[in-house]
């Protein structure tokens, strides 16, 4: 005969002020938890969403960003004459030769100083995109000192609003629009045209050189033939591949971080609930004993105390992970550990999230229960209906 759940459940009530610290304490820990889950797979939407798989990115070998590589211009021109590039509606190939580098800009309010992304660009760069797009103004002039900035960076850094100037390589920049990249790490970057770019930073070669595929299938024999041509010193990536190598780094160091900080949560957590349950024992043992007396088996007792512990981590859970969801609010900026960049992107919960949260609070309510537990199954009804 086993006790019904409602009985459980109705000394979770009675208990409520016990009941509600003890399922806060276990939300704080796994509010944590969930933070640093978000905050690691925001981080790797922001990156990976930036990219596109129909998309190829070639940057020079063992390079580990665009920051880094350098494309000679014959290599570029042999890129260009590959039969997988594709072909735009205008006839015109959809391939871009790019320059990326890094400027130090300073902060609005803050005037800390952080490094932002100039990119150089070419004509089929936004069609290769078709998340960016112009939100207010006009695009840059080609062959002129104009540049268009991400919305992140134009409302986070001193002059790149629309109609500012910037100074950099030298040369005066004056920002003629913004753009809008959804929650791509484009947000992050400032656009201008690359022959100009490459003028001014005085740069003989490309950064990468970025298209998208005719037929995104045929992606692996272009990448072994060009990688094993000796007039080639590049390797391909398709676009979302090169990103999410890019946010590899940073995500592990934050998953790392945060079940550290977990598990040091979480141990204060569980002797929490172990307290808590023990009180509970020790205030219902003449109750025991009585149900006990009606033929209730130890399984029995040991199930509904188990099931009180599992239901206030459940609690806990529940409490932690809404209270998570509302960071999805949040921008937040960090260093690009791939690029030493500024990069502005925001928590993301998610139902793998959700659901390991809530598996989280449950083994601790286990863990927090067992011992008590245990404790209350073993009482004998002589013993216990003494005590009472």
């Amino acid at each position: 005969m086993g006790i019904p759940y409602s009985y459980s459940l109705r000394n979770l009530w009675t208990r409520r002020l016990t009941t509600v610290l003890t399922a806060s304490g276990m939300g704080l820990v796994v509010f944590v938890f969930a933070a640093t889950l978000m905050l690691a797979e925001g981080l790797q939407q922001t990156l990976v969403q930036t990219g596109s798989s129909d998309n190829v990115v070639v940057i020079r070998k063992a390079s580990n960003s665009e920051v880094q590589s350098g494309v000679e211009r014959d290599q570029a021109a042999l890129i260009e004459s590959q039969p997988e590039v594709a072909i735009g509606a205008d006839g015109n190939e959809l391939l871009a030769k790019e320059l990326v580098v890094l400027i130090n800009l300073k902060k609005r309010g803050s005037n800390n100083p952080a490094n932002v992304v100039i990119r150089g660009i070419a004509a089929a760069s936004l069609d290769l995109r078709p998340a960016v797009h112009l939100k207010v103004g006009r695009l840059p002039r080609p062959g002129s000192a104009e540049v268009i900035a991400g919305e992140s960076i134009a409302r986070r850094f001193q002059g790149c609003g629309l109609g500012e100037t910037l100074r950099f390589g030298m040369r005066d920049w004056r920002v003629v629009g913004i753009f809008d990249a959804g929650s791509t790490g484009f947000s992050s970057e400032i656009w201008g045209d690359c022959d100009q770019m490459m003028q001014a930073f005085r740069r003989q070669v490309y950064s990468s050189v970025l298209f998208r595929m005719k037929d995104p299938g045929r992606f692996d024999p272009f990448k072994a033939r060009i990688e094993s041509d000796p007039r080639l010193t590049v390797e391909a990536k398709r676009e979302t591949r090169y990103y999410l190598d890019q946010s590899e780094a940073m995500a592990n160091f934050l998953r790392i971080l945060g079940m550290v900080l977990t598990v040091v949560f979480s141990i204060g957590a569980v002797i929490g609930a172990t307290i808590t349950m023990y009180a509970a024992v020790a205030n219902r043992v003449g109750e025991i004993g009585t149900l006990r007396a009606l033929g209730f088996q130890r399984v029995s007792i040991l199930g509904a105390f188990l099931l009180e512990a599992l239901l206030l981590g459940l609690c806990g859970g529940v409490l932690g992970v809404v209270a998570a969801s509302f960071l999805q609010f949040i921008t937040i900026s960090t260093m690009n550990w791939a690029s030493f960049s500024e990069l502005a992107f925001s928590f993301t919960l998610t139902f793998g999230i959700f659901w390991k949260s809530l598996v989280f609070s449950l083994v601790m309510g286990f863990i927090g229960g067992m011992l008590p537990a245990v404790r209350a199954a073993r009482l004998s009804i002589v013993s216990a209906l003494r005590e009472s």
